[in-house]
């Protein structure tokens, strides 16, 4: 399963969750450029709880390389692939998370949920001398938040089945809670790193951003919280949105709900729509004009149901601008 989107729209821009898939792909980069003494990076720079654990090991690692390492192995990955799944499920659950907390607590949560996933891993990996390194822990405390704040939402999900790509609606609390099932299964059939993936780890940070999301939650926000957010409001709705038409009697044309913010309905935007009716999936882009008003319709021809003598209804999106 390949998680396209969710059916959440953010309120702000997520500036620190961008800021951390950038900053991951500019470490990437720079281990890129290592050439041979890549291991040698990746040692130095990973979570090797062999490290701390091994005292003839320990002695050639001063304090503050063992300290940093604790977070300098979460921006580090082993390949392109790696680095593209971990940054695109971060892209995906990061934003609603950050819309939340708030930019600077995100930021907090992310950290934590990364460190406490490396210690996860450490304990139940004690003597081990191979490196752990990769996002996917942190992200995992992400995903546990997200699995608490949204679990009616859906998540637009690619199945690819042979060669047809199969696009289905998941709720997000059976997609977060059947990855976070197999973690489990496979950190307790496994040594807890089967093929070099820290199970242990992820699912010390899913458990661990639940337990801290729950604190903050309870934390008064402060006005700096309220401030970043005020600077971060998005002007724009979501690029790609989920449509659920319905009809009504014998009418062929159904009838839909497109959300936009003011800023798009002075200027006009450009959507793509999933549009969802029965087993009907399809996927379609339209240009929303310039200068609608909240309850304006949009109709696109041919979109609605179709008779049997082969006449087409028409598909009316009604324009709701976002407060």
């Amino acid at each position: 399963m390949i998680p396209l989107r969710d059916t959440i729209p953010s309120k702000n821009y997520p500036v620190v969750n961008n800021a951390i898939i950038g900053i991951n792909i500019l470490v990437f980069i720079i281990q890129l450029l290592q050439g041979p003494a890549l291991n040698d990076f990746v040692y130095l720079y990973g979570l090797v709880p062999a490290r701390y654990s091994i005292p003839h090991i320990a002695y050639y690692f001063s304090a503050t390389e063992q300290i940093f390492s604790l977070i300098s192995f979460m921006f580090l990955h082993g390949g392109f692939l790696h680095l593209i799944s971990n940054m695109w499920t971060l892209y995906i659950f990061g934003d609603n998370v950050e819309d939340r907390l708030g930019p600077v607590r995100y930021l907090f949560f992310y950290l934590a949920c990364g460190l406490s996933s490396g210690l996860t891993h450490l304990i139940f990996n004690y003597y081990s001398d191979f490196p752990t390194i990769g996002a996917s822990g942190a992200i995992a405390g992400v995903m546990g938040a997200y699995f608490i704040l949204y679990p009616q939402a859906k998540i637009l999900t690619l199945i690819p089945i042979i060669i047809i790509p199969w696009i289905i609606e998941i709720s997000a609390f059976f997609f977060l809670a059947f990855w976070f099932l197999l973690q489990f299964i496979n950190a307790a059939g496994s040594n807890g790193q089967a093929g070099g993936i820290a199970w242990w780890a992820h699912i010390g940070g899913f458990v661990f951003g639940i337990l801290l999301l729950k604190i903050l939650l309870k934390i008064p926000e402060t006005g700096l919280t309220g401030m970043t957010k005020s600077l971060t409001e998005k002007k724009k709705s979501h690029r790609l949105q989920i449509i659920r038409p319905v009809g009504s009697g014998n009418d062929i044309d159904l009838h839909g709900i497109l959300q936009i913010t003011a800023y798009e309905a002075i200027l006009g935007a450009q959507k793509i729509v999933s549009v969802s009716h029965g087993f009907r999936k399809k996927l379609y882009k339209i240009v929303v004009p310039p200068g609608l008003d909240d309850g304006s319709v949009l109709r696109l021809k041919g979109l609605g149901l179709e008779k049997d003598d082969g006449l087409k209804g028409d598909l009316l999106l009604k324009m709701v601008i976002e407060s």
